[in-house]
C-alpha cells in the first residue's frame, strides 16, 4: 500500500467535536473524488467510532481523540480512531448489536454494526484502562 497523502487531528471528547471529525474526514477523503453515498458511509462510520469514544471511553471525563487519516494507492482510505479511556473489557461482546454499557443512556448498541456494514474493513485493538483504537478502511467506487 503505497500513502499519497495524510493527516492528523486530535482534539477533547466533547460531544460538539463529534461533528468536527465528520466534516475533517470528509474534507481530507474529498481528494479522492468519492461518490457521495460512500463519503456519507464514511462519515457515519467515523461519527460511530467518535461517539463511542466520547460515550463510552470516557465516560464522565473528557480526553483526547485522535484520527488518523492516509489517502492509499487504488482510491482507498485508511482511517485510524484512538482515544486513551478505559478500554473495552470484551471486544467481541462489545461488537455483537444491541450491546451497550450505557444502557441509561438509551443507546442502541449499533455503533461497531454500522461501522463494519458501512466499511470495507473494521479492527479494533484495546486495552483496558489503556484505551482503544479502531481502524477502518474504505475503497471508493471510481465515478
Amino acid at each position: 500500500m503505497k500513502v499519497l497523502n495524510e493527516f492528523k487531528i486530535s482534539f477533547p471528547s466533547r460531544s460538539v467535536n463529534e461533528g468536527l471529525s465528520r466534516i475533517a474526514v470528509s474534507a481530507f477523503a474529498a481528494q479522492l473524488d468519492p461518490p457521495v453515498d460512500e463519503l456519507s458511509d464514511v462519515k457515519t462510520a467515523v461519527s460511530e467510532a467518535v461517539t463511542n469514544c466520547i460515550v463510552h471511553a470516557y465516560k464522565n471525563t473528557v480526553g483526547t481523540i485522535e484520527i488518523s487519516m492516509r489517502i492509499l494507492d487504488q482510491n482507498r482510505l485508511y482511517i485510524k480512531i484512538k482515544d486513551k479511556g478505559c478500554g473495552i473489557e470484551d471486544i467481541e461482546k462489545a461488537m455483537e448489536p444491541l450491546f451497550t454499557t450505557a444502557p441509561e443512556e438509551e443507546r442502541a448498541g449499533l455503533g461497531f454494526a454500522v461501522m463494519e456494514s458501512f466499511m470495507d474493513k473494521l479492527s479494533v485493538r484495546s486495552k483496558v484502562s489503556k484505551g482503544t483504537t479502531i481502524i477502518m478502511y474504505k475503497k471508493f467506487s471510481s465515478r
